[in-house]
């Protein structure tokens, strides 16, 4: 939408040309002509690479290119079907090498599909949450702190509200909101006051805007050409094995150049070593592990999600297999966050709500157990109203149950009140909030101004701790009274019989104004209340976490409890699920502030519980651990829980209660909010880290093998036993399909009873490195005993040839499996709980099979057919490396 300088005009002047309503918002038939016509609120981007690209793109590599000049070169001596089968054989590696680059590529999108944002907004008359993509503009969108801006807007309604432009304006300083007409032809964007434009990100209160400007129509869209999305950073991993790979290149050479200078030392053919040498170097460089890396790391992370843990950052995949600290927040994650307030502390007397979950539906009883009418209690009533007007939360039924839109600690309140039949709408409607000062994580309170029967009157709610701090008298039957150190005391004492019980506890008070103050402040507004009592709301301990927890400690990862909660709420759960042990140690926020650096990294590694802490807090921690070596995974969920997600080695955001400012900062997603999915990622990225090992192992001593069997050989003075398009065949049918089988293996049992590998190990430690070169030259040292074989029983050099491709293509198939594990047997595996490996296995077997059998590529292959007694030679000498290597596996195990 061409720009139209919507921040020099009145909102309904705004909203008459946009068509919008600002009540109701858009109707879903509107919404959908408005994204026909605007098209999706996106950015764009790119156009993906085409296949023939692709192809063009693998015909510039290095190696290939060698080949087709090999190719040539052969043409040009007359060896023309030499010629064409080199030719054929680098279409179909780079056919090969197409379908893995677009398989990665097409796996990556879909991850990127399943990070896609959710936005609040009004539609129907009801707020919905909706993707960011289906925003078009006259659209009402709601914001709060923590939100991403989805779209550019103008403001019609705000409460204290702060955005952070430095996206777009590079001003760091976050940027206070208002709503009045700014006057003025070209106004820069970061004076553009009433507005709030696409990219930046809310630091501080809400509001509620109507959508101007959408997809490449918004600020943002503007500049998008020089934002355009650069490729993915390489992870570690994969930056290690491009140095591998160069390595291996330069290796490569030096073979490859002793190999020619041999044969021509033995006095063999200077063509035939020529091509020969080009193919050993196209077989020692395993061109195609690069690709099967990122497609393993690209399933594995879409595995991950079907188990609601959605990986933003690559990285994250090989840290989560290191990860020696998980440091949780406890509501939602180790708690179900189905709040319900279930008790109901005034003036001394407690009050029991029946009911569970979200439905506003129970009873008030007395300690008696009889019935109350809860709106024939003045007091009652006033502590319902306050729970209901200082909330943002909403409770909506839906087809299948009821459901908070908003905090679900804000939303047990709204139910507690339904449940006296008093609705929100209702309530809000009649009270309106005139004012507010938004709930702060560091200040652990929010404060709502309404006006109740010709009264201004202020809720507060808070930590029951820090609100009573605030208080100089309480509410009573018998009207208000100052409230005495000693009644301070007793209501402290009922806060922690009822937080011991594991249940959170939410402390209300008010104060009555002669005038509702503009931009109130937390020093003068949140002073001098009237206490009315608690809310003891129950979030029980979710079912799976007890299990994940001892998991964790199993697979050396200890378990941490990170909570704003009151301790001995903390503590409670934090027993109840066995994350504190005899022994263990808990600290507050309070405690926390007067220890400097030193005295936290004394305490850090013997604390279980941190109760009471602020998101500054938690970055502390993070610090304290990592300094004494620890990879800390970190969940968050506020905004300002963002710098701590930075700062720990893996940040994981909540999906349903965290900010996008959280999730766009944290490493990986947690959809469902839990636990348990943490230690899921866990297991999938040791699973994910330790099948690429399993492919590096397999090619590896595989091309070791193709080296030694050659070379051996020359050296010898018996010519090469594999010609090369033999040698590229090989590399073509046995490398690729079962190197991605072994990226697909399952999570070998016990990967989550051994403790987190070394950080710094590369991929070949723990005796991959030594498998990777004995497996090689036990391969390599049986293809050549197999020609060696074939020319001592006078057989014809074909015949040799084929029994030595036969034994090299098979022991390498046979190989694969051993791969599988690297101490663990394949028959207590199963030789089928792989079916991905028993495909490629068939699947290359048969094609190799074919060159043997198949007329028409006898000839092209220079193979013979071989007897029944040559076939039985080479399976038996192609299963000896199951059994040595099943052999070398009982010594390490019983080592």
């Amino acid at each position: 939408m061409k720009d139209k300088k919507w921040y020099s005009r009145e909102v309904t002047q705004v909203t008459q040309e946009l068509n919008g309503d600002l009540e109701k918002g858009l109707s879903t038939e509107e919404v959908g002509n408005r994204l026909n016509s605007y098209g999706p609120n996106s950015l764009k981007e790119p156009p993906p690479r085409s296949i023939i690209s692709m192809f063009i793109a693998q015909l510039k590599e290095v190696l290939v290119l060698i080949l087709i000049v090999a190719a040539v070169v052969s043409g040009a001596l007359g060896e023309w079907a030499d010629s064409i089968v080199i030719l054929i054989i680098v279409v179909l590696n780079a056919a090969l090498g197409v379908f893995q680059e677009n398989k990665a590529e097409q796996a990556l999108k879909a991850l990127k599909e399943m990070t896609k944002a959710l936005v609040k907004v009004l539609r129907n008359g009801k707020v919905s949450q909706v993707e960011v993509d289906n925003l078009v503009p006259g659209d009402v969108v709601l914001l709060d702190a923590g939100d991403s801006i989805p779209a550019d807007a103008r403001l019609f309604e705000s409460v204290s509200l702060r955005v952070n432009e430095a996206a777009l304006t590079g001003e760091s300083v976050p940027v206070e909101k208002e709503l009045k007409v700014i006057q003025g032809e070209d106004v820069s964007i970061g004076d553009r006051k009433n507005m709030v434009f696409r990219g930046t990100t809310v630091t501080g209160g809400r509001a509620k805007v109507i959508v101007t400007g959408t997809g490449m129509n918004s600020e943002l869209g503007k500049i998008a050409q020089m934002l355009q999305e650069t490729p993915p950073d390489p992870t570690p991993l994969q930056r290690q094995l491009a140095a591998l790979g160069k390595i291996l290149g330069i290796a490569a050479g030096v073979i490859v150049a002793v190999v020619f200078a041999t044969g021509l030392w033995r006095g063999e053919d200077v063509l035939e070593m020529f091509m020969t040498s080009i193919a050993l170097a196209v077989a020692a460089i395993p061109e195609g592990l690069p690709s099967v890396v990122t497609i393993v790391l690209a399933l594995g992370v879409t595995r991950m999600s079907r188990r609601n843990a959605i990986i933003r950052k690559l990285p994250a995949v090989e840290t989560l297999g290191v990860a020696t600290y998980i440091c949780s927040d406890k509501t939602g994650t180790l708690t179900k966050n189905e709040m319900t307030v279930i008790q109901i502390y005034q003036d001394g007397n407690i009050i029991k709500l029946t009911g569970t979950g979200y439905q506003p539906e129970g009873e008030f009883l007395d300690k008696k157990g009889d019935k109350l009418s809860p709106l024939a209690d003045k007091n009652l009533e006033l502590m319902l109203w306050g729970g209901v007007l200082n909330s943002d939360a909403r409770v909506e039924k839906t087809e299948k149950a009821y459901e908070v839109i908003g905090d679900p600690t804000e939303g047990a309140l709204v139910v507690a009140a339904g449940k006296a039949g008093l609705t929100k709408e209702d309530i809000d409607k009649k009270f309106p909030r005139l004012e507010e000062i938004p709930f702060d994580s560091a200040r652990k309170m929010m404060t709502t101004f309404h006006k109740i029967d010709g009264k201004n009157i202020s809720f507060t709610k808070g930590a029951p701790d820090v609100l009573l701090s605030r208080c100089s008298e309480m509410l009573t039957k018998d009207g208000v009274k100052v409230l005495s150190k000693e009644v301070h005391g007793e209501i402290l004492k009922v806060n922690s019989s009822i937080a011991s019980q594991g249940q959170r506890v939410l402390a209300l008070a008010y104060r009555k104004w002669p005038e509702v103050p503009k931009k109130p402040n937390s020093d003068t507004a949140e002073d001098k209340l009237i206490f009315i009592g608690f809310f003891a709301i129950l979030d029980p301990a979710r079912d799976e976490v007890k299990d994940a927890v001892e998991i964790s400690r199993r697979a050396g990862i200890k378990t941490v409890m990170i909570t704003g909660d009151h301790q001995d709420t903390a503590l409670a759960i934090a027993k109840e699920l066995n994350i504190w042990q005899q022994g263990d140690g808990v600290l507050t926020g309070a405690q926390l502030e007067k220890m400097d650096e030193e005295e936290l990294k004394k305490h850090v590694t013997k604390t279980t519980v941190y109760a009471r802490v602020s998101p500054e807090h938690k970055l502390r921690i993070v610090g304290a651990l990592k300094a004494h070596g620890h990879v800390v995974a970190m969940t968050g969920d506020g905004v300002n829980d963002a710098p701590a997600l930075k700062r720990a080695d893996i940040g994981a955001a909540m999906g349903i209660t965290g900010t996008e400012v959280a999730k766009e900062a944290a490493d990986m997603v947690l959809l469902d909010d839990n636990f348990a999915t943490i230690v899921n990622a866990v297991e999938e990225g040791r699973t994910i880290y330790s099948n690429i090992r399993k492919s590096i192992h397999y090619l590896l001593s595989c091309n070791t093998g193709e080296i030694v069997a050659i070379f051996t050989a020359i050296l010898l003075g018996y010519g090469s036993p594999l010609t090369p398009i033999q040698i590229l065949w090989m590399n073509l049918v046995t490398d690729g399909a079962p190197a991605l089988a072994l990226g697909l293996e399952p999570p070998e049992k016990g990967v989550m009873n051994k403790p987190p590998r070394n950080p710094n190990d590369n991929v070949f430690a723990g005796g991959v490195g030594g498998a990777i070169l004995y497996q090689g030259i036990l391969i390599g040292v049986l293809s050549f005993f197999a020609y060696w074989l074939g020319l001592q029983r006078g057989q014809s050099l074909e015949e040799a040839h084929t029994m030595a491709f036969m034994t090299m293509a098979f022991s390498q198939l046979v190989h694969s499996f051993n791969a599988r594990s690297f101490d663990q047997s394949l028959f207590k595996m199963g030789i089928g709980t792989n079916r991905a490996l028993i495909y490629a296995f068939f699947g290359s077997g048969v094609l190799q099979l074919a060159v043997i059998f198949v007329p028409f590529l006898r000839d092209v292959f220079e193979t013979a057919l071989l007897t029944t007694q040559e076939l039985t030679v080479v399976i038996l000498l192609s299963l000896i490396p199951l059994v040595v290597v099943e052999i070398a596996k009982i010594f390490k195990r019983n080592k």
